[in-house]
């Protein structure tokens, strides 16, 4: 998609830029506990100071309900943002009127303010023509480089950018070209992983990848829905029984748009969830006892997967492929991360990946750094995977 970005803007100098960033930080008695989303929106503060643009930061803390509570104030984050940035970082007690209006009033060029949680108004997530109206009186161009709130037709990620000229930030700009580079317009031959517990809760991605992916291999607690709608007897494992026809439906229409479906062909299963506890490999078809269950995918199926994964140019991936938080049933996800990570490496693979679950799961194979894009957005990036249109991101469209 053409999108524009701050590349496509006139002269910033001397303009107030209203900049989007997801501020939605880890917090402990008011005090940033991890700063990445921090650190990820300073390429786009830096960029703008540079050209001479007065930056005013828009961002939402947790859940107010449109009310002014202190502890989700975002004035904690300024001390954080200051030592990343090297420069002060004014604070303006609200996101409009006359408090936002002061802060910005006489700051100089390349100066930055962080205005209040946008969402202490009810305006912000009702998308408040009249709330959005108030915002856009106090710059000159608005930016959005908050990929991860994209998902999202409110008042600071949607409304905003219909008033003001807008442009994606370099955040936003990174996440999408990936997102094309994995969806859009990918290098073929194309693999997906799609893991996790519930197939209904990624049906609409199960059902949009199946139509673009040359393979999709489905692990985790779906795959064994997927197993027991082909038969199997998967004894006491995790499944949505009454989503089999669904599953059965799925791989049809897989057949149909040729996607090929990697399904387990050896797992790993026990009786209990925790690290320790005695384990056994069998092939997916075979018996499973009734008091076991399958809790990671076996060995077989991760080198059938790695092989897959060398025939293909691009990878997608979204959920882990066993309960990875629990060693020993992290190991087909490690073993496959960093394979991917490898070809990866060495640049015979785009591989993108995203969602809570998967970016843990990146990280605890250690080769989060190594994957060609990361995305932590979650639900904007897993509504991208699912085909559906994102409001944040509609509004910068070229």
């Amino acid at each position: 998609m053409t999108f524009r970005t701050l590349d496509d803007a006139p002269s910033l100098a001397g303009k107030t830029a209203l900049v989007r960033v997801d501020f939605n930080v880890p917090m402990e008695a008011g005090k940033v506990t991890e700063d990445t989303r921090l650190r990820v929106a300073l390429p786009t503060i830096q960029k703008l100071r540079d050209a001479g643009a007065r930056v005013a930061l828009l961002a939402h803390f947790d859940r107010p309900q449109g009310q002014r509570v202190p502890s989700m104030s975002l004035k904690p984050v300024v001390d954080d943002l200051e030592k990343l940035l090297g420069a002060p970082v004014r604070f303006a007690d609200d996101c409009v009127g006359d408090e936002a209006k002061a802060a910005l009033a006489d700051l100089e060029a390349g100066g930055v303010v962080l205005l209040e949680n946008v969402r202490f108004h009810a305006g912000e997530e009702k998308n408040d023509p009249a709330f959005a109206a108030q915002m856009a009186e106090l710059g000159d161009l608005y930016v959005n480089d908050a990929f991860s709130a994209a998902h999202r037709a409110h008042a600071s990620t949607e409304g905003l950018a219909r008033l003001l000229p807008a442009y994606a930030g370099e955040s936003m700009r990174r996440e999408l070209d990936a997102l094309d580079a994995a969806l859009g317009n990918p290098q073929k031959p194309v693999i997906g992983i799609v893991g996790g517990a519930k197939v209904s809760t990624k049906l609409d991605l199960l059902k949009n990848l199946v139509g673009k992916l040359d393979r999709l291999a489905i692990g985790g607690g779906m795959a064994n829905t997927f197993l027991f709608a082909q038969g199997v007897d998967i004894g006491g494992s995790l499944a949505e029984k009454d989503m089999a026809d669904t599953a059965r439906d799925i791989l049809a229409e897989a057949e149909a748009k040729g996607c090929e479906i990697l399904l387990p062909i050896d797992v790993v299963v026990a009786k209990d969830v925790k690290p320790g506890v005695d384990t056994h490999t069998v092939l997916a078809r075979e018996e499973i006892g009734g008091d076991e269950k399958i809790l990671d995918a076996g060995p077989l199926t991760v080198e059938k997967l790695i092989k897959a994964m060398a025939l293909s140019r691009t990878l997608i991936w979204n959920g882990p492929l066993g309960v990875f938080e629990v060693p020993p049933f992290d190991a087909a996800t490690v073993k496959a991360a960093q394979a991917a990570a490898q070809l990866a490496k060495a640049g015979a693979l785009v591989a993108v990946a995203g969602g809570g679950d998967t970016v843990a799961a990146l990280h605890h194979a250690g080769v989060a750094e190594d994957m060609t894009f990361v995305s932590t957005a979650g639900g904007a990036f897993l509504e991208w995977m699912e085909g559906k249109p994102l409001p944040g991101v509609e509004a910068l469209r070229a």
